[in-house]
């Protein structure tokens, strides 16, 4: 089941699955059966529809992106309110997933990237006309969509997510400041009224890491973004690139906003400038292959809108995020033995294969012979009685036990807005590692490693702070260390 049960229909819209959720809101995949065509429906969350200021905010983002004409920016066809008082917007279906995804798979080429600046830079200044900053751009919030031309399919980037948790500003009761540490600039770091030049700086930083193949800073927090320091050369011995280019992105990232360009448009053609003819993106050709694995919305439904079935669920096919992520042994005893029915869902490789959870929410690539018990079905965390995804893999049931020889994963979701203070421990384990404190791409997480436990076995254990109230606990049991690190970079979350 899901963390939020899936209705059969909002408003006139028949829901097929959840594509995500956050702290503010769930968007759900559905079919508008009026205009025969897929759809993203956001619904604000329940925890929220009480409180006046967030229900504003949810709504204004709705007006904001109506009001802006523009292909590279996620559009709005509709709004509403559902039976309960929750709000709902209607918005463009982003059926090829995200920059991030596409970056887990691989890089892009220089005529890639200038074209995907390009395209986000549309998308900001087509914003920033109509006086609307976005504050938090960055690969996830990059949605790429297929769309009809003239020589058939091609792909297109839109800027998407202005949501509230990067809306809201210091005069709101929440006091959260806006942004990505990797990617916000200084000024808004510090809490400072940002400008369109903020913006700039955001995409300076993408563009960055989609030339070069890493980020520019790799800060772990806000007050670390204040002073980033200095920058990085852009060009390696590997990949050189033309003085004109570090100039360009170091001018784009200058820590006072007063030294960038006047606006988004003009850093893009700068940028164009420098790299030369040969970063020019194809005009008549698809720029970025078409993936048809991703997230389609399948066939459109057949039940009439009357009728109270729900739709087929479709699972996400391969990429998700891949997460740095934790599950104390009694956790996972719980999963493992609490009546999860055992059932393998995972696409067989030469010497591997991954694993779903029953709601696609969560997967893990692991080895073939781990394949002794498959529990995909979910979990209820203790201490409470909603069920969560989760799954546990293992070459036999009992392979989350202290003593067993057996070796296995487990990994489920539970609602929590903090992580835990310290990980399990395990006593039976002759070494413990030292807690290693860590954030990526705004994950902050918790993982400390133990060796010598029974059998000669490595224990790990990991929890990451996945969304707003929502942490992803791993625990993995495996014979070497090289195993469980693989094992733990192939741990994925889809929709979150």
């Amino acid at each position: 089941m899901w963390g939020v049960p899936m209705p059969a229909r909002l408003g006139r819209y028949a829901v097929r699955r959840r594509i995500g959720s956050g702290g503010f809101a769930t968007v759900w995949l559905a079919y508008d059966e009026q205009l025969d065509s897929p759809v993203a429906v956001k619904v604000l969350a329940d925890n929220w529809s009480e409180d006046h200021h967030i229900r504003q905010r949810f709504v204004e983002e709705g007006r904001y992106l109506r009001k802006v004409e523009s292909p590279n920016v996620v559009s709005v066809y509709d709004a509403g309110e559902l039976d309960d008082g929750r709000p709902y917007l209607v918005m463009s279906y982003a059926d090829q997933g995200t920059l991030a995804d596409r970056l887990e798979v691989e890089g892009l080429t220089v005529a890639q990237a200038m074209e995907v600046v390009r395209q986000v830079g549309a998308g900001l200044q087509a914003l920033q006309d109509g006086d609307i900053l976005h504050r938090d751009i960055k690969p996830a919030n990059v949605l790429f969509r297929s769309v009809e031309g003239a020589t058939g399919q091609t792909v297109r980037a839109m800027v998407g997510d202005l949501g509230l948790g990067k809306a809201l500003d210091m005069s709101s009761r929440l006091t959260m400041i806006a942004g990505t540490p990797t990617y916000i600039a200084p000024e808004q770091a510090s809490a400072q009224a940002p400008d369109a030049r903020a913006d700039q700086y955001s995409l300076a930083a993408l563009a960055f890491l989609l030339l070069t193949g890493r980020a520019p800073f790799t800060h772990l927090s806000l007050s670390d973004a204040m002073n980033p320091g200095d920058l990085p050369p852009v060009s390696t011995a590997e990949r050189p690139f033309p003085s004109a280019v570090e100039e360009v992105l170091h001018r784009g990232l200058a820590r006072s906003r007063d030294d960038r360009y006047p606006t988004v448009t003009e850093f893009v053609e700068a940028l164009d400038r420098a790299l030369g003819p040969g970063a020019s993106g194809p005009v008549t050709q698809p720029w970025l292959e078409r993936d048809p694995e991703l997230t389609q919305p399948g066939p459109r439904p057949t039940l009439p809108p009357a009728h109270d079935a729900l739709p087929e669920r479709t699972l996400p096919r391969r990429r998700g995020r891949r997460l740095a992520v934790l599950a104390v042994v009694g956790l996972v005893a719980l999963a493992v033995g609490g009546g999860a029915g055992y059932a393998a869902q995972h696409v067989r490789r030469p010497s591997e294969r991954t694993v779903f959870d029953s709601t696609g929410t969560l997967s893990v690539r692991v080895p073939a012979d781990w394949d002794g018990a498959d529990a995909v079905d979910g979990w209820t965390p203790p201490d409470t009685r909603t069920q969560m995804p989760a799954l546990s893999v293992g070459t036999s049931p009992d392979w989350a036990e202290k003593g067993s020889s057996a070796e296995g994963v487990f990994l489920g979701l539970l609602s929590s807005t903090d992580l835990p203070d310290s990980v399990p421990q395990h006593p039976e384990c002759d070494s413990a590692g030292r807690t290693v404190d860590d954030t990526r791409d705004g994950d902050a997480s918790k993982t400390v490693v133990y060796s010598d436990c029974p059998g000669g076995r490595v224990l790990v254990e990991r929890v990451v702070q996945v969304s707003t109230n929502t942490l992803l606990w791993v625990q993995i049991r495996s014979d070497d260390r090289a195993t469980a690190n693989d094992v733990l970079d192939d741990v994925r979350t889809h929709g979150l």
